[in-house]
C-alpha cells in the first residue's frame, strides 16, 4: 500500500519536471519500456496542451484513443493530411485535391464537408478559422511541421468542444526540446514537388526557444490548355520562446509565447470534370478554370502560462488570437442565352446543359459577361482565454483525478465578396468584360460568443476505472447581413438575426482491466454540434456509445471497438464545397443511425533476437448509416431523402496496413489503403453510376538510409501501382486523386 502510494508521487513528480520532454523523446523511452514498466501506476497529465502525449496514456484512456507518434509519422513523412489519419481507425476521409490542402474529415460518422463537425486543434487551441460561427476548415495546420497527431472517441471527448458528435483531433507541433537540436530536411520530385524544412531550438535552466520554418509546393499534376500550372506554394513560420519563472522557488511556473505565420498562393478550383471527360483523361481541367486561384494567409499567437503549485496540482492558462484571410477566386457560375446555371448543374448535366458546357471546355466564342468568377474573400478571427486545473490525490486505495476547464472564445467570419464577369475564346482565352464591385455579392459578418466549462473526475480502484464528466456550453450567434447594395456598410439596410443556445453535454467511461494484457472499455456521452445563426434553430444532438477492448498476446496487440451514434437532430451545412450555394446556413436532418466498429492490428514478423525488426500494423473501419425520416434539401451532398437512405461519402469499408523492414543502417515502410466505394447522394441499395465514387486502393512507398547518425537519404514514392482514380463528385465534377509520384530527399540533425 505505501508502495503504491510512493511510486504514484515519484511519477506525478517525475512528469512535473518533465514537461519539456519533446513528443519523440517520450516515444523513444515508451519502446525501450520505462514507459511500459509503470502499467500499475496512474498516468499523470504531461503537458496540458496534450489530450495524450504518448502511447501509454492513448492505451489506459476509458474512451476511444490513437497517437501517431514522431516516428510514425517520420516514416513515410506525409504532407497530406489525408494520408496521415487513413491509419487510424474510426476516421472517414474524402480528398479533393490531391494535396490535402483542404481536408474532408468525419469521426465515426459525422458529416465530413470541410471537417466541419469534429473539434480541431494545434496544443489544444481550438484552429479552425471561426470554430463556432463558421466552422468549414478552409484553413489547416500544415501537418509536414508537426510531431505528433492524437485522436480522441468516446465518451471523454466532451472536455474538447465544441464538436462532441464524432470526436477530437490535436496536432502537437514542434516542442522545446532540452538541448540544443535541430534538422534540416530538403526532397524534390515529380510534378516539380519540393520541400524546404529547418528547425533549432534549445533550453537551459530559465529559457528554451524553437525557430522552424517549413516551404513546399508543386506545380500539380494537373493540365490546363493554357499551359499554366496547376499548383500551389505553401510558406509556414513557427517561434516559441519560454522562460522559466523563478527557477529556484517551491511552486515552479513558466510562460511560453508561439507565434506561427503561414500563407499560401493556390492555382486550384472547384472546377472538376464530366464523366467522359474524367475516364478519357482524368487530369485535364477546364479552360474556364485558367484564372482560378486561391490566396491565405494565417498568424496565430498563444501566451501560455503553466503554474505547478504542487507535485499534484497544475494549472495552465492559455490567451490566443487567430488571424486567417482567403480569396478563393474561383469559376462559379455560367451563362448561355440568358439562362445562368451554376458550375455543378452544368457538369452533373454536360449533355442537357451544352451550350453551357461548351462554354466551360473553350470550345465556343462565347458573348460577354458568361463566366461568373467570384472573389470569395473573407476575413476571420478568433480569440479567447481558457484555464485548465488538474488535481489528483489518493485515500487509501483509491486515486482520484479532477480536471476542471473553462474557455472564453469569441470568433467572427467578415464576407466582402464580388464577381468578375468574363467572356472566353474557343482558344480557351479568358477576357475580362465586366469588373465586380468588392461587397455586391456577399456582404455580411457572422460571430459567436461563447463560454464553455468542464468538469471530469476519475477514479481508480484495483483494476477499474470510472471516468464520468460534464461540458456545459452556453453560445450566442449572430450575423449581420449589410446587403448588396450598402459596400460601405453604412446599415441603412441592415438586416440582423441571432441564435442562443444553452446545453450540457454529460458523457461516462469504465475501463477495466482483466491483466496488463487484456482490458475492456466503454462509455456512453452526449454528442452535440453548435447550431447556425438563424433564429430559433437547434443543435445537433445525438446519444452515442462504444464498447471495445485492448488485448495484447505475446508480439500481438490491437484494440476491437463498436460504437452506436444515435442522432435526434443532424446537421447538414450548404457549403458550396459540398455542391450547395455556399450560404453556411445548416439544415435539420432529422433522425440518423451510425453504428460500426473498428479493429487496430499491430504485429512484429521479426524474432525479438534478430538485428532488425518487421512491425506490420492493420487497421480496419466499418461503417453504417442510416437516415430514419424524410427530408429534402437543396444540397447536393444530401439530396432528397427517404427513411432508410444511407448518408453520403460514408464508405462501408475501409482498411489500412503498413509494413516496415527496420534496420539500424536502413528502413524501407510500405502502406497500403484501401477506401470503400460510397455515394455522393443519399440513398439506399445498389449506388447509380452517376452518383458513385468506386473503390481504390494505393499503396505508397518509403525508404531510408543512415549515412551517419546526423545524416540520412530518403526516397518516397505515391501511388506506387499508378492507380487512376476519382475521389470525389465533389465540388463541381469528377476529381482525381494523386498520380505515381517519386521523391528523393536528404536530412540532416544536429
Amino acid at each position: 500500500m505505501n508502495l503504491n502510494k510512493t511510486k504514484i508521487k515519484l511519477l506525478a513528480l517525475t512528469s512535473l519536471f518533465t514537461a519539456t520532454i519533446t513528443a519523440q523523446q517520450q516515444e523513444v523511452e515508451m519502446q525501450k519500456g520505462q514507459l511500459d514498466s509503470i502499467q500499475k501506476l496512474d498516468e499523470v497529465i504531461i503537458d496540458a496542451n496534450k489530450i495524450l502525449g504518448n502511447k501509454y496514456v492513448a492505451k489506459h484512456r476509458t474512451g476511444s484513443a490513437f497517437y501517431l507518434s514522431p516516428k510514425e509519422l517520420e516514416k513515410f513523412n506525409f504532407t497530406d493530411i489525408h494520408k496521415v489519419l487513413s491509419a487510424v481507425p474510426g476516421i472517414n476521409i474524402y480528398e479533393e485535391d490531391g494535396f490535402g490542402l483542404r481536408p474532408n474529415i468525419s469521426l465515426r460518422g459525422t458529416s465530413p464537408g470541410r471537417s466541419s463537425k469534429i473539434t480541431i486543434m494545434e496544443d489544444g487551441i481550438l484552429t479552425a478559422p471561426a470554430p463556432y460561427s463558421a466552422s468549414a476548415a478552409y484553413y489547416f495546420p500544415t501537418i509536414a511541421r508537426m510531431e505528433a497527431v492524437e485522436v480522441l472517441k468516446g465518451s471523454s471527448q466532451v472536455q474538447y468542444g465544441p464538436f462532441t458528435s464524432g470526436g477530437a483531433i490535436n496536432l502537437i507541433s514542434s516542442q522545446i526540446t532540452s538541448k540544443f537540436s535541430g534538422k534540416i530536411r530538403a526532397s524534390y520530385g515529380s510534378f516539380n514537388s519540393n520541400q524546404v524544412h529547418a528547425k533549432v531550438g534549445g533550453a537551459n535552466e530559465t529559457f528554451g526557444y524553437m525557430v522552424e520554418y517549413l516551404n513546399y509546393g508543386s506545380d500539380g499534376f494537373k493540365n490546363l490548355p493554357s499551359g499554366k500550372n496547376t499548383g500551389f506554394n505553401k510558406n509556414d513560420v513557427v517561434a516559441k520562446v519560454r522562460a522559466n519563472l523563478f527557477p529556484n522557488a517551491s511552486v515552479k511556473q513558466y510562460l511560453e509565447f508561439k507565434f506561427q505565420y503561414s500563407d499560401e498562393n493556390g492555382n486550384e478550383t472547384y472546377l472538376g470534370l464530366s464523366e467522359a471527360d474524367f475516364n478519357a483523361n482524368p487530369f485535364s481541367r477546364y479552360a474556364a478554370s485558367n484564372h482560378d486561384k486561391m490566396k491565405t494567409d494565417h498568424t496565430q499567437y498563444v501566451l501560455t502560462h503553466n503554474l505547478d503549485i504542487s507535485e499534484n496540482f497544475r494549472v495552465t492558462t492559455n490567451l490566443y488570437r487567430n488571424n486567417f484571410a482567403r480569396n478563393w477566386y474561383k469559376l462559379n457560375d455560367v451563362t448561355f442565352n440568358g439562362d445562368k446555371q451554376s458550375i455543378a448543374n452544368v457538369l452533373n448535366n454536360p449533355t442537357t446543359l451544352s451550350g453551357h458546357f461548351n462554354t466551360v471546355t473553350g470550345s465556343i466564342n462565347s458573348a460577354a459577361d458568361v463566366l461568373g468568377i467570384k472573389a470569395n474573400n473573407r476575413e476571420y478571427y478568433a480569440q479567447g482565454i481558457q484555464t485548465k486545473f488538474d488535481y489528483h490525490w489518493y485515500t487509501g486505495d483509491l486515486f482520484h483525478d479532477i480536471e476542471i476547464g473553462l474557455r472564453y472564445h469569441y470568433d467572427e467570419e467578415d464576407r466582402f465578396q464580388w464577381v468578375d464577369n468574363y467572356s472566353i475564346s474557343d482558344a480557351g482565352i479568358l477576357t475580362l468584360t465586366t469588373a465586380g464591385t468588392p461587397g455586391t455579392d456577399a456582404n455580411r459578418i457572422s460571430s459567436a460568443n461563447a463560454f464553455a466549462s468542464f468538469v471530469t473526475y476519475k477514479l481508480k480502484y484495483n483494476n477499474w476505472t470510472f471516468a464520468p464528466g460534464l461540458r456545459y456550453e452556453n453560445i450566442t450567434l449572430k450575423r449581420e447581413d449589410f446587403g448588396k447594395n450598402d459596400v460601405n456598410r453604412t446599415g441603412v439596410d441592415l438586416k440582423n438575426r441571432e441564435n442562443t443556445v444553452s446545453i450540457f453535454i454529460p458523457g461516462v467511461g469504465v475501463n477495466y482491466k482483466f491483466n496488463n494484457d487484456v482490458s475492456v472499455f466503454g462509455g456512453v456521452h452526449k454528442g452535440f454540434s453548435p447550431p447556425g445563426n438563424q433564429e430559433g434553430e437547434k443543435a445537433e444532438e445525438s446519444i452515442n456509445y462504444e464498447l471495445g477492448t485492448r488485448f495484447q498476446f505475446g508480439k500481438l496487440s490491437g484494440e476491437l471497438v463498436g460504437f452506436f451514434n444515435d442522432y435526434s437532430n443532424l446537421l447538414g451545412s450548404d457549403l458550396a464545397a459540398s455542391g450547395g450555394t455556399g450560404t453556411l446556413d445548416q439544415f435539420n436532418a432529422g433522425e440518423v443511425n451510425v453504428s460500426g466498429f473498428e479493429l487496430l492490428l499491430n504485429y512484429n514478423l521479426a524474432n525479438p533476437n534478430s538485428k532488425f525488426s518487421l512491425p506490420i500494423t492493420f487497421g480496419y473501419t466499418f461503417t453504417n448509416t442510416e437516415f430514419l425520416n424524410d427530408f429534402g434539401s437543396t444540397n447536393r451532398l444530401w439530396g432528397t431523402v427517404t427513411a432508410g437512405d444511407e448518408m453520403p461519402y460514408i464508405p462501408k469499408n475501409q482498411f489500412n496496413a503498413a509494413l516496415s523492414f527496420e534496420h539500424s543502417k536502413f528502413e524501407v515502410n510500405v502502406n497500403a489503403r484501401y477506401n470503400g466505394e460510397f455515394r455522393t447522394q443519399s440513398g439506399t441499395g445498389a449506388i447509380p453510376d452517376n452518383e458513385k465514387v468506386a473503390s481504390n486502393f494505393v499503396l505508397d512507398l518509403s525508404s531510408k538510409y543512415y549515412v551517419t547518425k546526423q545524416l540520412n537519404l530518403t526516397a518516397n514514392i505515391i501511388n506506387l501501382l499508378d492507380n487512376t482514380y476519382a475521389v470525389s463528385r465533389t465540388p463541381s465534377g469528377l476529381r482525381p486523386g494523386h498520380p505515381f509520384g517519386i521523391y528523393g530527399g536528404l536530412e540532416f540533425r544536429f
